[in-house]
């Protein structure tokens, strides 16, 4: 494409999505115009799901290609503006979207990890590998391998590695797609699941990367409108002042003094708070005494008699365990919750707070020895010195798995050239920056409306809003009277993160249309993400095991009918493990970027960076840093049956990448030095990779 033939479409590409954002804008005034006419909020929830999917499915449909290159690279020809706007919608899945707020308002200072990790991790994007990709100029990443590294292990591994990292991100992205059509809805979460599937689908089936980019880009526009509307509002409402990224440092100071007041016995929202959290500390005592009474009958031989009992006194539900052991998983995760509603409101703005050991000491026993008085000063300092290491490694894994994500980095692949890509990440960190900015004002905004409106509400006075989310589900939205006071106390509440940005314009008091629309935005950012995600795992399958490995003379219609065969599959498969509920979102989202950081980004920067690199180098460290990684991960999170007293260092298993990272480093560089060197065709491909600006710029090998 000539410079003059780029500049025409470019202008044209402005033009096309500048009417589309007015368009977008018009549909949402009419629709509340529409509401306040009397149209239900259930259709107007119908209609902004049929209205974007079938948008999304009109761009992917006039986007359709046969052409092996527009499939699998857009035809290497989006500006670089464009690329940074569909890579923000790539990157903005319904973790950052959904998650990242609701994570600082319950983690508070200790979440600013993810907005530092996924930030920063695009400076390591644009310095290590986005332009040597580019340069390299191939359709994935483990063709960079398969050729850096020579032979197909190298490639297989990386095939293997990029689908384990993407389907797990998939997995996380579809739930968020579940619980987004649910609420819009009204439909079962399960099968929400499934309708979001068909607008996945939809988006990325008949033209690949091509259709997948359009999309993209339109999806950006939804959802930064989206996020951008409900926490203007509300800085508007508490502050007066538009701009929440500015003032929301005066909120805070107001969501403390609050806290302070929970957390202070002697004022009557304290004293109310220590009811409530007295009552929780009796259900707590309650489960463990039947824990205790359940153990006892297992060691006398009388644990089925035990069960049996317990099932006939709850009335034989059809749920009820099959087993004690089951029956303890239950009590022990309901002791847990009850645990967790025990203590303090949590000093969120306060970096690597401990838990307050000393302070709950001296509440429960003033004349406390000098001696318990340093144990519990010494528990507090290792839990602080825990919250630190977790922070670290959590920014860490996070940076790193985002500079080795392949649906990421295939972005870079698009762009006409080197220095396109260059730019293009540049354009990527602004979008992206424009959500992350504005994250934390709106979780600090929605955590005062809580406290301001809901705490302290009469049971009988409840907004409906919590009805509405208790609906879709009670483990992101609860509240229960646990002391009996008829009275709403913060510890009576339970606010899933998932639910903050979701909830927030109907806890705002905004019309239900902004309601639909922020679910748009939502939906829009977990289906951008899930596109790329499923094309990535499908064009792998496709073209780095069947036509680089299996069949390299198959024709264009055979692979790409093969990568669409896949695509179905992998995306009911990833939907209906979604189904089950594997784990909450940013837990997911999180155990793919350290898988990312531990399987390629060892064998990516010393591939383009360190000559002496060579295939049983990339072998060793790509399977060892993915196996130590996994491992891990098994052995810590409850879902794989893990224990937390399995931790290293008391690092939780989302970070477990900061074990997998080092020993792919390790892997690499002995096995390197074990074997001879790289031959000397390899090392011209470095050389030719390392210096982007040299003529070139385009590499044609790619078939």
């Amino acid at each position: 494409m000539t410079t003059q033939t780029q500049s025409q479409f470019f202008q044209q590409l402005k033009k096309y999505y500048t009417f589309y954002t007015g368009g977008f804008i018009a549909f949402v005034i009419v629709l509340a115009i529409l509401e306040q006419m009397g149209l239900p909020p259930r259709w107007i929830g119908y209609i902004f799901l049929a209205a974007t999917i079938s948008l999304y499915a009109g761009i992917g449909i006039m986007s359709r290609t046969a052409d092996v290159s527009e499939y699998y690279v857009a035809g290497r020809r989006v500006p670089a503006l464009f690329n940074g706007m569909a890579t923000g919608a790539d990157w903005m899945s319904a973790a950052s979207f959904i998650g990242m707020a609701g994570t600082l308002y319950l983690a508070g200072f200790d979440g600013l990890a993810f907005v530092m990790g996924w930030t920063g991790g695009y400076v390591l994007v644009a310095l290590f590998l986005a332009p040597y990709l580019r340069k390299f100029g191939q359709f994935t990443i483990p063709d960079f391998l398969a050729s850096r590294y020579g032979g197909n292990l190298p490639r297989a591994i990386g095939v293997i590695a990029a689908i384990i990292c993407s389907f797990t991100y998939v997995v996380a992205q579809i739930y968020g797609v579940g619980i987004i059509t649910a609420r819009l809805t009204g439909l079962e979460f399960q099968i929400g699941v499934f309708v979001g599937l068909a607008g996945i689908l939809v988006c990325s089936f008949l033209g690949g990367m091509r259709a997948v980019t359009w999309t993209q880009v339109a999806q950006y526009i939804i959802l930064i409108i989206a996020y951008m509307i409900p926490v203007v509002w509300l800085s508007v409402v508490h502050t007066g002042n538009p701009v929440p990224q500015v003032v929301y440092g005066q909120v805070l100071q107001q969501v403390t003094q609050l806290e302070n007041e929970f957390n202070n016995a002697d004022t009557a929202k304290g004293a109310a708070e220590a009811s409530a959290r007295a009552a929780f500390k009796a259900q707590q005592d309650s489960f463990e005494a039947n824990i205790a009474a359940l153990d006892e009958a297992v060691a006398t031989g009388n644990g089925d008699a035990f069960l049996e009992a317990q099932r006939t006194e709850a009335g034989s539900p059809a749920d009820f365990p099959a087993t004690p052991d089951a029956l303890k998983a239950q009590w022990k995760k309901s002791a847990d919750g009850a645990k967790a509603k025990t203590g303090p409101v949590a000093a969120h703005a306060t970096p690597f707070a401990g838990k307050g050991a000393e302070s709950d000491l001296l509440r429960s026993n003033p004349d406390a020895s000098a001696a318990e008085i340093a144990a519990a000063q010494a528990a507090d300092q290792e839990a602080s010195n825990i919250k630190r290491r977790n922070f670290i490694a959590l920014v860490l894994c996070l940076m790193v798995g985002t500079a080795s994500l392949p649906h990421i980095l295939m972005r870079y692949y698009t762009t006409p050239s080197v220095r396109e890509a260059r730019k293009s990440v540049f354009w990527s960190l602004l979008f992206i920056f424009l959500l992350y900015f504005t994250a934390p004002a709106l979780a600090v905004l929605v955590k005062f409306e809580v406290y301001n409106n809901l705490v302290g509400l009469p049971f009988t006075s409840l907004p409906a809003w919590v009805a509405n989310w208790q609906a879709v589900d009670a483990t992101l939205m609860k509240i229960v009277d646990i002391n009996l006071d008829g009275i709403v106390q913060l510890a009576e509440i339970t606010i899933g993160g998932d639910l903050i940005v979701l909830a927030t314009p109907e806890i705002a008091g905004l019309p239900y249309v902004i309601s639909g629309m922020v679910a748009a935005g939502g939906l829009a950012a977990a289906l951008s993400t899930a596109d790329g995600l499923l094309l990535t795992i499908a064009n792998a399958l496709s073209h780095d095991v069947y036509y680089k490995m299996i069949d390299p003379k198959a024709s264009t219609i055979r692979r790409l009918a093969i990568s669409r065969s896949l695509l179905l599959v992998v995306a009911i498969f990833a939907a209906y493990t979604a189904s089950l509920k594997p784990g909450d979102i940013l837990f997911l989202v999180g155990a793919a970027f350290s898988l990312a950081a531990s399987a390629f980004f060892p064998a990516l920067v010393l591939g383009v960076f360190w000559k002496r690199a060579n295939y049983l180098g990339a072998v060793i460290g790509m399977l060892a840093g993915l196996a130590v990684c996994m491992y891990y991960m098994v052995i810590t999170y409850p879902f794989f049956g893990g224990v937390a007293a399995n931790e290293w260092f008391a690092i939780k298993p989302i970070a477990a990448g900061v074990f997998g990272m080092p020993i792919g480093f390790i892997g690499v560089i002995i096995g390197s030095l074990l074997s001879r060197a790289p031959s000397l065709e390899i090392q011209q491909l470095v050389d030719h990779v390392r210096y982007p600006n040299l003529a070139g710029d385009i590499d044609t090998r790619a078939t």
